[in-house]
């Protein structure tokens, strides 16, 4: 079914024309005909970046009575960017009618300009729920007499703590409305909402419910817990034309990874609850221009968030709500682009997986992680490609070109396409160079940089931080590779304290192990490592001792048994 075949009008056809709408899409398909031939409420089900705004705006459009100056139609959203590109994307359709208005309404923006609006009595309203309940209260908006009613992103809504919000507003439009609900799942809370306001409703279900985009690809990489920022990186080296979203858990999580990257030198920018709504703008106008390449965030700064040509997901930690991660996967492979969810997972991850699967209706593809080699040679390739491909504008260059000629005349061909790849190309040969497997993941492949003490000349170290501060002998390895920058050091035996810990490593890196933790912090200790005086006892010593210990404690009591139906006790002789 064509657009035209829907019985939209003229105008509107061709302001979508414009626009390069050419076949609908399948909620499109679906629900256009129904808002504008039928009478009842409607409920779709479909991912985000599946068309859903044209889907209701374009009937709902056409139904707007011209001759009536007063709001007929409010629609809900999650978020402030959501509601201006709703905003954005009417205006857009009704290019050639020229008596439409439309409004938005949204915290973060000037609450008296925004009444200023609402007396010029637009036909359409969107708008956030706080704002828009705001303005119910202030009595500058009347949506008593509305007569279409959307709720999209439902699901964000509700996520979001704006249930009481919600019931409220619904609770002073009129009976007779029809009410469009949209939503990527159908959780319990929605059905609800379904139940008490909305009037047979016709369902529209595109795709499984609650299933993943079919065009996003699901990947998952194992690695070691203290190894996945570090993982991170080398998913986004083998991915040279990354453009995406990295999602963390918490706040602190989403600051640390973003500093971390940007101090490495990628194109990264973060996006938390501690932006103001005028900082939150400008990452995200950066980001949708595509100044940024990588942006950090977490679950509730990126609700609503509406960006195209996304090409990676990377779930820096999985959510707790496996609903959660069909919103993150649904936000790449959109517009029938492909796009792919990365999730970085431990062991005690891996059940999590199993339950995606099983969710999402998708087969979740375990990745090895990119070696050194693997990277080096993408990036290689990558920038090889972007010079075949540049378009060269000899207006331009042609007055530096004499001069760039003589003064590379003593190279060949072959030496200058030599030291050319070599000015992009040599910070990942060297920072790639005899770089680890971090794949491995069982405990005998975890500790084999440890060997026996008669291989290797050791030297012990004693450090000020110990299980007390989360410390593991794996945390401890690799808290040593990453100062040191090095990963060719063999360790012997490792003792985690309570308050401290002894360790041995190879005398050879003796000194570079000492003046490496100079401005250490580790979870909020300065770390400080000197040479140790103690020995640290092997395993067997110490069980040898322990038992020992306990034959003695054997000896000094004897067991008795001597009355019958008594407690019995041991007594020391």
């Amino acid at each position: 079914m064509t657009f035209t075949e829907m019985g939209l009008n003229p105008d509107i056809l061709h302001a979508i024309s414009d626009l390069n709408f050419i076949t609908p899409t399948p909620i499109q398909e679906k629900t256009i005909p129904v808002i504008l031939q039928q009478n009842n409420d409607v409920i779709g089900l479909a991912q985000t970046g599946t068309g859903k705004t044209a889907a209701f705006g374009l009937p709902i459009l056409q139904k707007t009575d011209f001759q009536v100056s007063e709001i007929q139609s409010l629609i809900l959203c999650p978020t402030r960017e959501l509601c201006l590109q709703i905003t954005s994307d009417m205006v857009n359709f009704s290019k050639y009618t020229s008596a439409f208005k439309t409004t938005a309404l949204y915290g973060g923006a000037s609450i008296t300009v925004q009444i200023k609006n609402l007396r010029d009595k637009p036909h359409m309203v969107v708008g956030t729920p706080g704002r828009v309940l705001d303005m119910i209260r202030r009595k500058a908006l009347k949506i008593n007499n509305i007569r279409y009613l959307v709720l999209d992103e439902a699901d964000e809504m509700l996520n979001m703590g704006f249930k009481d919000d919600l019931d409220a507003i619904l609770e002073t439009t009129p009976a007779e409305k029809r009410t469009f609900l949209f939503s990527a799942t159908m959780p319990q809370e929605i059905r609800e909402i379904a139940v008490r306001y909305m009037h047979k409703p016709a369902e529209i279900t595109i795709g499984k419910r609650n299933a993943g985009a079919e065009n996003v690809f699901h990947q998952f990489y194992l690695v070691n817990p203290h190894d996945r920022y570090e993982a991170l990186k080398r998913v986004v080296d083998y991915n040279p034309d990354i453009y995406g979203i990295i999602f963390c858990r918490t706040r602190n999580e989403t600051k640390e990874v973003a500093d971390k990257l940007m101090l490495e030198g990628y194109n990264a920018d973060t996006l938390h609850g501690d932006l103001s709504q005028a900082q939150r703008d400008y990452v995200m106008n950066r980001f949708r221009l595509k100044h940024i390449q990588l942006l950090v965030a977490t679950d509730v700064a990126a609700r609503g968030l509406d960006v195209n040509d996304l090409t990676h997901i990377i779930n820096y930690n999985l959510p707790d709500d496996l609903e959660v991660y069909t919103h993150r996967s649904g936000r790449t492979g959109r517009a029938g682009k492909d796009g792919i969810s990365v999730s970085i997972i431990t062991k005690r991850e891996l059940s999590k997986i199993s339950s995606l699967e099983k969710s999402t209706g998708k087969k979740f593809e375990k990745k090895q992680i990119p070696s050194g080699n693997d990277i080096c040679e993408k990036q290689l390739f990558s920038l090889i490609d972007k010079v075949e491909e540049v378009e060269v504008d000899e207006t331009q260059i042609a007055k530096y070109l004499p001069v760039i000629f003589k003064k590379l005349a003593w190279l060949d061909r072959e030496q200058l396409i030599k030291q050319f790849v070599s000015i992009e190309f040599n910070r990942f040969l060297t920072y790639y160079k005899d770089a680890s497997d971090l794949s491995e993941t069982k405990t005998d492949k975890l500790f084999k940089n440890i060997e026996e003490p008669e291989n290797i000349d050791f030297t012990r170290f004693h450090i000020n931080i110990g299980s007390k501060n989360k410390l593991s002998a794996a945390r401890l390895m690799g808290l040593i590779n990453d100062q040191t920058r090095n990963r060719s050091i063999k360790f012997g035996k490792i003792e985690i304290l309570n308050k401290f810990s002894i360790f041995e490593a190879d005398s050879n890196f003796e000194k570079l192990i000492l003046k490496s933790f100079d401005d250490c912090i580790f979870e909020g200790v300065t770390v400080i490592v000197a040479k140790a005086k103690i020995r640290i006892k092997p395993y067997h010593e110490k069980f040898a001792e322990k038992s020992k210990s306990e034959q003695r404690k054997r000896r000094n009591f004897k067991f008795s048994n001597n009355q019958k139906g008594k407690k019995r006790k041991f007594h020391r002789d």
